[in-house]
């Protein structure tokens, strides 16, 4: 049993709800109640709740901006932090950018452009945070996060603040070292390359009304939900099997873009989940292609009523 009282006296600067609802901040709009809900500012609240949950033997999660996230309507057990109040950016003479873990990788790149830094536009309308874009390696229109960040400060599974370089984050497609090693990102550095504010606002500007076009911007959803499967785009497949509005309680496959499921009418995860099950097992039927899913998928299976 997680006494709630003692977490607050021990961490007395930190906001700390209970039992909160995390589809208040899903991109979904889905997702079941974390048992303890913590918004650390700083990285010595955020070292203080790990150890905290360390001593107790809690089990802790950690999410950014939940833009590319799915939380299972069982919830999460244990301390959760959401990172987003720990959001600082600081731009720096020799064209690179420290930001904090919880600061909107959208706030980034409109930093770089404010600044002249080139090399970080294809970011200009990834809706995640810093820390997810670090977890995640992301990436759109032909760049990702290993091309432009050198390295990052991390929280280690025993609360001890260490710095990673670029060479220790192990970046791959959609992976990072820190998911391997239950690190939790707290800062990352960017180098990027002298440019002209005009061009590098044009660039961005083009890419979010490409990604307006195309992307069912207009309605919740995580995002991207598989990954690409080697020598196919998963999002043909899901239209050449013809699932395009294929819907299950209030998640729908998007009619705009088969990449995405988006909540057209109050979805639940468990909809959102039932409907990936059904797009996979169709596309591996009918081309034999496993799609592997992008999005995290994280917390419990709801308790089923008897």
């Amino acid at each position: 049993m997680i006494n709630n009282e003692g977490i607050v006296k021990a961490n007395p600067n930190v906001e700390i709800l209970f039992n909160e609802s995390l589809s208040k901040y899903t991109h979904t709009l889905t997702g079941g109640p974390a048992d303890i809900l913590a918004f650390p500012e700083t990285v010595r609240q955020t070292q203080s709740l790990l150890a905290y949950a360390n001593q107790h033997e809690i089990p802790v999660t950690v999410i950014g901006n939940a833009s590319n996230l799915i939380v299972r309507d069982g919830g999460i057990r244990g301390l959760t932090m959401i990172l987003t109040k720990m959001n600082k950016i600081k731009v720096h003479e020799n064209h690179t950018i420290t930001a904090d873990a919880g600061a909107a990788l959208i706030d980034v790149t409109k930093a770089a452009q404010a600044h002249s830094f080139s090399g970080v536009e294809f970011a200009a309308g990834i809706p995640g945070s810093v820390g997810g874009a670090i977890f995640m390696n992301a990436g759109a229109y032909g760049g990702d996060i290993d091309d432009v960040v050198t390295g990052a400060e991390v929280l280690t599974a025993d609360d001890q603040v260490v710095h990673l370089d670029f060479d220790q984050l192990d970046f791959g497609y959609r992976h990072c070292s820190v998911q391997d090693n239950h690190q939790i990102v707290l800062a990352a550095t960017f180098s990027l390359t002298p440019g002209i504010a005009d061009k590098i606002q044009k660039r961005m500007t083009h890419l979010n009304q490409l990604r307006a076009s195309k992307q069912p911007l207009e309605l919740p959803s995580c995002g991207s939900v598989f990954k690409r499967p080697t020598g196919y785009f998963a999002g043909k497949l899901i239209h050449d099997s013809g699932l395009q509005g294929f819907q299950i309680g209030g998640a729908q496959v998007s009619t705009k873009h088969a990449g995405f499921i988006v909540n057209v009418d109050h979805a639940t995860a468990t909809d959102y989940l039932n409907v990936i099950t059904h797009v996979q097992k169709t596309v591996f039927d009918k081309f034999g292609v496993h799609l592997e899913t992008e999005v995290r998928i994280i917390g419990e299976e709801p308790v089923k009523s008897l």
